[in-house]
């Protein structure tokens, strides 16, 4: 099985302060591979138009109609399975320093979409990534901050 994630609604590369948020430059998101905090899938500029990420998943089921993935970038215990979407600045060198993370959450997949989902192979998660402050989406991701479909 395959889970796509398409963002849109950017922040931008560059948010400056604002309350406790203490700014940031050249800001890039990518998805956090399981056990390897250090480690990213295909880091995307946050002035991208959209960004999008594929993550092939294995065993994947459901199970009283919570769907259960796991792979290379699935976090989480069986029922608590989630994608960290993390955010950081890439300095001159190219290395990337993580400042915050989202958690997209597995959990919110209507059991219907799981079951459909698991039918056609692929699941599809579609999300702004800008929070109501104009920063870079954090925090717990859940319907209906992100729309989960089957396709």
């Amino acid at each position: 099985m395959r889970v796509r994630i398409e963002g849109y609604d950017l922040p931008g590369r560059d948010c400056g302060a604002a309350g406790d948020f203490p700014g940031y430059r050249n800001i890039h998101v990518g998805v956090q591979r399981r056990d390897r905090p250090t480690e990213w899938l295909d880091l995307q500029p946050a002035d991208a138009s959209a960004v999008a990420w594929d993550l092939d998943c294995r065993d994947a089921t459901v199970t009283g109609g919570a769907l259960d993935l796991r792979g290379s970038h699935i976090q989480g215990g069986p029922g608590r399975r989630f994608i960290y979407l993390s955010w950081g600045e890439v300095d001159r060198a190219g290395t990337f320093t993580m400042f915050r993370r989202a958690k997209l959450w597995l959990d919110g997949v209507e059991p219907d979409t799981a079951q459909a989902a698991l039918a056609a192979g692929r699941l599809t998660a579609r999300l702004a990534l800008t929070d109501t402050k104009g920063h870079p989406l954090c925090a717990a991701v859940r319907p209906p901050k992100v729309t989960w479909m089957a396709n």
